[in-house]
């Protein structure tokens, strides 16, 4: 399992951050302050640092310069929006730059592209008695194919790695057909049923009234 370190000192962003990557399936570490970061980057190994630049103790500036000896991949999170400080954050070497507020699937996205530019993302999801292999593109149930379209599969990962949490009909479709959602568009809910169909999961991805939808369930991605 992949491991994360949050350094945030904020109780409520942290916590939703880590409940969000936990469903995901990585293993993540908080830290409320800089000092308290510092060693558990001493301490253990970690794939993927979540980095807010104003921490008590220890800045995120300088714990970057800290991950960069590591060769720790690091995401700033921070409020800090302003160009200059994005530019500032890159240019010591951070993997990507999110400003607050921002969408949880949005970060996930992030925390995927990142890892996945370090080949470290996971290869086996399961949701529950389904297993999805990201490099073959492959679904199976008990060691038996399920034969999905390319879109179905893309949807089927986007709802896997996003589990519970409600999508909105154009977060859908903008990733999984890559342009801009037309409101009277039927795409997402023809292949949202074609996929509950296939899967026989009538129950497990639920409509969300005024949404889109969610995928329910616990299952964890695999090594």
């Amino acid at each position: 399992m992949l491991k994360i370190l949050i350094a945030e000192d904020e109780a409520p962003i942290a916590n939703l951050i880590k409940m969000n990557l936990s469903r995901a399936g990585y293993q993540c570490t908080w830290a409320a302050d800089g000092e308290v970061a510092a060693d558990f980057m001493y301490n253990e190994k970690f794939d993927l640092m979540l980095l807010d630049v104003m921490l008590p103790g220890i800045n995120g500036y300088e714990l970057m310069e800290y991950a960069n000896t590591l060769e720790l991949p690091v995401i700033f999170l921070t409020a800090l929006g302003s160009t200059e400080n994005k530019v500032k954050g890159l240019k010591m070497g951070a993997d990507d730059y999110l400003t607050k507020p921002f969408e949880i699937v949005e970060l996930l996205a992030r925390v995927e592209a990142v890892l996945r530019r370090y080949h470290k993302t996971e290869t086996q999801i399961y949701v529950f008695d389904v297993a999805i292999d990201t490099a073959s593109r492959c679904v199976t149930r008990n060691g038996e194919p399920i034969p999905l379209t390319m879109k179905e599969f893309d949807l089927l990962l986007l709802l896997a790695r996003n589990r519970n949490i409600a999508l909105y009909r154009e977060t859908i479709y903008e990733t999984v057909w890559g342009g801009e959602y037309m409101g009277q568009s039927r795409t997402v809910d023809l292949h949202i049923q074609r996929l509950k169909k296939k899967l026989n999961w009538d129950n497990e991805i639920t409509a969300v009234y005024k949404v889109g939808y969610r995928l329910e369930g616990e299952g964890m991605p695999q090594q």
